[in-house]
């Protein structure tokens, strides 16, 4: 997906606890509202889900990101929202999907990040990035496309 040369392009990575069981139902709502909202904005990523924890990556323009980020904060599917990463891009890594999800599964061992003890809150937000690089390669994300 091109954008405009003037726009500044952005990637934002986060994390948060998931408020109760991560069900099918609310991954599909959060899939759905992705789907619905993000081809309009412009804005293409990828959820990572599972084990309590999301992971989302959003590309697109700035003050898009921005926006749909403070809306993501006020989600009450989830808690502790923390930005891990955030740079200004020129290429993006998922602008095929206006949301792909890849399921963290507890039996996995790719998903055990060879680290039992990985703490997203307290690595650097490079690591989780290429964590997420990594789960994309070794999984099967579901992908939504960009109409």
């Amino acid at each position: 997906m091109r954008q405009p040369p003037h726009s500044i392009q952005v990637r934002l990575l986060y994390v948060s606890h998931a408020v109760g069981p991560q069900t099918t139902t609310m991954t599909s709502s959060i899939l759905l509202q992705a789907h619905q909202h993000n081809p309009t904005q412009g804005i293409s990523g990828v959820l990572c889900q599972g084990q309590g924890l999301f992971f989302q990556v959003l590309e697109g323009e700035r003050s898009r990101v921005n926006a749909l980020y403070r809306r993501i904060c006020a989600d009450k599917r989830h808690r502790d929202v923390e930005v891990l990463h955030y740079e200004e891009i020129t290429e993006r890594r998922f602008g095929q999907w206006s949301m792909a999800l890849v399921r963290l599964s507890v039996d996995d061992p790719k998903v055990q990040m060879q680290d039992p003890d990985f703490d997203p809150y307290s690595a650097s937000g490079g690591q989780v990035m290429q964590q997420v690089m990594n789960l994309l390669e070794t999984g099967q994300p579901i992908q939504m496309t960009v109409p």
